[in-house]
């Protein structure tokens, strides 16, 4: 797994051998957590349509429906993934290892 975009203090988008997964940071008042999802076929086409910025805007989504929260309805909360803490944690820490200056992360 590796991290191959990112919005500071928002999201990652990481890949593995089945994919593309993004990993939503999600507040709503004092609840906070990430919210890993796999980016399903309409998502890639979008992606590879839009890129960053379509990037971007499934973000809020994700954070606005507010998956976290035990009462919401988010379409995304079913779709969270568990059991990859450590792989994402590992990919972060890879990533920030070879990070340039600025935060952006080395294309090697």
């Amino acid at each position: 797994m590796q991290v191959i975009d990112h919005q500071p203090h928002a999201w990652l988008l990481l890949q593995d051998d089945s994919g593309l997964l993004i990993d939503v940071e999600c507040h709503h008042g004092a609840v906070s957590c990430s919210v890993l999802i796999r980016l399903n076929d309409e998502e890639l086409a979008e992606y590879r349509r839009d890129g960053h910025a379509y990037l971007n805007r499934l973000a809020e989504a994700i954070h606005y429906s507010a998956p976290i929260l035990a009462i919401s309805n988010s379409p995304y909360k079913a779709r969270k993934l568990r059991g990859y803490e450590e792989q994402v944690l590992q990919a972060i820490r890879q990533w920030q290892a070879q990070a340039q200056p600025g935060g952006a992360a080395r294309q090697d």
